[in-house]
């Protein structure tokens, strides 16, 4: 089936014809050539990065390009993070719908890829990634945003990336975003839909902070059992940049989620959290890498896991501190609730530490509630499943709590709250 799938993506890249600029026709030919030559991560031997997720059931369909569609309104508001105060973005199958649409007329430059290059591409290696080499091969349609200082920092960028459900079609979107000196910006990035039918969403996101720059970025993932989502994204910090960043899952046959953040400045500082709720036979795979490289700078990386049925989650979270980081301060924790004897995680967290003045901390737990607070909930008066209920919904609410605009949160606590299953603990 990989052959035929390379045959059926050698024929489609052959097939487009659209008049482009010559540095995405250059970045489009060296994406393929690269990604004929190393394929998809379908091999468990030799593919660290990949080891704990099988992609065969992606490559064994043959999808095809998505095409530009058109979608109510409404139907993407059923399903989205929305607020009529905010900036809302709307791509549909990869592309980006106009219409649907509203811009910031003030604080900010928007451009799409077949106007400018403005640095697309600078931030992502696709020489040893199949998936990434893939959406840079057939970027269907995307975004680039510059973020001024004088951009209103109450205003929210909601760019919602829609997937209307096309059997056998795939998309790749791109977005880049540079924040500006003294910027201050918030972003939230979802991935929402797919209904009932086999879809694949391959996407990339690079995220410059220049000196100075502050964003607040939210992703969701939130599709169908039947979907296929995988997403890079990219992030390069400067001198005193601060960028925090929440991470929300809770749909998708596959889904995973390649994240490295380059902390390339001084007293630069990123947060990143993240919550997954697994169920039925779900895989959801996170891929986070911080990269210090430069001196008096911190990172946090927390995330937690909410596993039932037969559903299976992978964490990778590597902290590399250079020679160069000297007085880097780190910490990274991933914890899961298993609530089924038939799900499994695999986590590693790693650091890997060639400085010698830093304070760095890594751990990592998989476990169900603990007996006595089961008892003390049960012993106000409270019956079984709603405690159960309860309990869960408080391990993930460290997580949803921190989300600081108000219709998101709401959003993501109903979201969360229809996701968890019925559950019982028993002792």
């Amino acid at each position: 089936m990989l052959k035929e799938y390379l045959s059926s993506l050698d024929q489609q890249f052959e097939s487009q014809d659209e008049p482009e600029q010559e540095w995405l026709q250059s970045l489009k030919l060296e994406a393929f050539n690269t990604l004929r030559e190393i394929g998809f991560p379908v091999a468990r031997k030799g593919n660290e990065k990949w080891k704990y997720t099988n992609v065969s059931p992606i490559v064994n369909n043959v999808f095809l390009l998505s095409k530009p569609k058109t979608v109510n309104i409404d139907e993407i508001k059923k399903q989205a993070p929305w607020s009529d105060d905010w900036y809302n973005i709307i791509f549909i199958d990869g592309f980006i719908d106009k219409n649907l649409s509203n811009f910031p007329d003030s604080g900010i430059s928007i451009s799409s890829l077949d106007l400018s290059k403005n640095g697309v591409g600078d931030l992502i290696d696709f020489s040893d990634d199949g998936f990434a080499a893939l959406n840079s091969a057939f970027v269907s349609d995307g975004l680039i945003l510059s973020i001024e200082e004088s951009f209103d920092t109450n205003s929210v960028l909601n760019i919602i990336f829609y997937s209307s459900g096309t059997t056998l079609e795939f998309n790749n979107p791109r977005l880049h975003i540079t924040a500006q000196e003294k910027s201050s910006s918030v972003i939230i990035e979802s991935y929402v839909g797919g209904s009932n039918q086999t879809t694949f969403t391959n996407s990339v996101t690079e995220i410059e902070l220049k000196a100075s720059a502050k964003m607040i970025h939210y992703r969701l993932m939130s599709e169908s059992n039947n979907t296929y989502n995988v997403g890079y994204g990219r992030v390069r910090l400067c001198d005193d940049s601060e960028f925090s960043s929440s991470s929300f899952f809770r749909g998708a046959n596959i889904g995973r989620y390649d994240l490295n953040v380059l902390v390339d400045g001084e007293r630069s500082h990123c947060d990143l959290k993240g919550l997954y709720v697994t169920s039925d036979e779900q895989h959801m795979d996170n891929f986070i890498n911080i990269d210090h490289a430069q001196p008096n700078s911190s990172s946090n990386l927390f995330y937690k896991g909410i596993l039932s049925g037969k559903s299976k989650a992978v964490f990778g979270g590597t902290v590399l501190v250079r020679k160069e980081a000297q007085k880097t301060f780190s910490v990274q924790s991933d914890k899961n609730l298993i609530l089924s004897d038939q799900a499994e995680v695999d986590s590693k967290p790693a650091l890997f530490i060639y400085a010698d003045d830093v304070q760095c901390a890594h751990g990592a737990t998989a476990g169900n509630i603990d007996e006595d607070s089961v008892f003390y909930m049960r012993s106000r008066g409270i019956d079984l499943e709603t405690a159960s209920k309860l309990l869960i919904f408080g391990f993930a609410d460290e997580i949803i709590s921190s989300v600081e605009e108000f219709e998101l949160r709401n959003f993501i606590e109903q979201k969360f709250l229809q996701a968890l299953p019925n559950y019982k603990f028993e002792f």
